[in-house]
């Protein structure tokens, strides 16, 4: 397309002749679900990195809302390193029915969905190449039963590569919840998630520091042991206006690993909560 086509383009295709870039981009639509499924609400936790615990926020924001009484599921994005699986407490295998794959239950009923549950052996390794993963997350949006679901967090992979980008273009998603840690090397990589969803149109609901700091059980003054705190101005940077800060406790990473994730009870994500259940209203 010429400079002066260009700047006169109505972007209404079906007027016009030109053979542009724009007419012959594809269109790329959202997967479907699956007749049977019902989701009501997608929201994608994403880092610029990984081990900023990304999934430990999707598995404590899943926990929540369904201890809120909302119906709540967990798709694992993370295909090459999956541990929604083990946090929850689940060692079993995803069954089906009538051809389609019927998502695992935790102990108080989130549903979950992670490539875990397909393995022989959960310590398989996954060599696939990008689409491949990618092709996977999108059959675990439509080829899996979900029942009546009011909130699927999506536990997406670190940066925003491959599959970051098929979860924004074939979800429907509601917003994203942005992790990030203390360090100010990590919240400049997190920027570069921060503007991908900007790019994507796609709501940033919230950011949480995970690690943001120790709080010493005796005498209760908290310590900075990462460093000072950066999530403030990158939030007051980027108009992100809710904000969370999850402690470091070494209880948390164990009920983790004996996979008691839903029995952690704080009140660190509560305005998050707050957020996602104004927007069923």
């Amino acid at each position: 397309m010429s400079e002066q086509t260009s700047a006169n383009c109505s972007h209404d295709c079906s007027s016009c002749s030109s053979n542009c870039g724009e007419r012959t981009a594809p269109k790329i639509e959202k997967e479907k679900l699956h007749e049977g499924s019902s989701v009501k609400k997608v929201v994608a936790v994403v880092s610029g990195k990984g081990g900023v615990g990304k999934s430990l926020v999707t598995s404590l924001l899943a926990s929540k809302m369904q201890r809120e009484g909302f119906s709540a599921a967990v798709l694992d994005a993370d295909i090459t390193g999956p541990s929604i699986p083990r946090v929850f407490g689940i060692t079993g295998r995803a069954s089906g029915r009538d051809g389609v794959i019927l998502p695992a239950e935790s102990e108080t009923g989130v549903q979950i969905m992670s490539l875990n549950l397909l393995l022989k052996d959960t310590t398989d390794p996954v060599v696939w190449r990008g689409p491949v993963i990618a092709g996977a997350v999108k059959q675990f949006w439509s080829d899996v039963l979900w029942d009546d679901v009011d909130f699927m967090f999506v536990d997406m992979p670190p940066g925003t590569g491959d599959v970051p980008l098929t979860v924004f273009q074939s979800l429907p998603l509601d917003g994203i919840v942005v992790v990030t840690s203390p360090q100010e090397l990590v919240s400049m990589i997190v920027e570069k998630a921060v503007r991908m969803a900007e790019l994507m149109n796609v709501p940033i609901l919230g950011i949480v520091e995970n690690m943001s700091y120790f709080q010493c059980p005796g005498c209760g003054k908290r310590h900075a042991i990462f460093g000072e705190s950066h999530v403030d101005e990158l939030a007051q940077k980027y108009g992100i206006g809710t904000v969370a800060k999850l402690p470091i406790d070494p209880e948390i990473p164990a009920m983790c690993d004996g996979g008691k994730v839903e029995k952690i009870d704080g009140d660190w994500l509560d305005g998050m909560v707050d957020k996602f259940i104004k927007m069923l209203k």
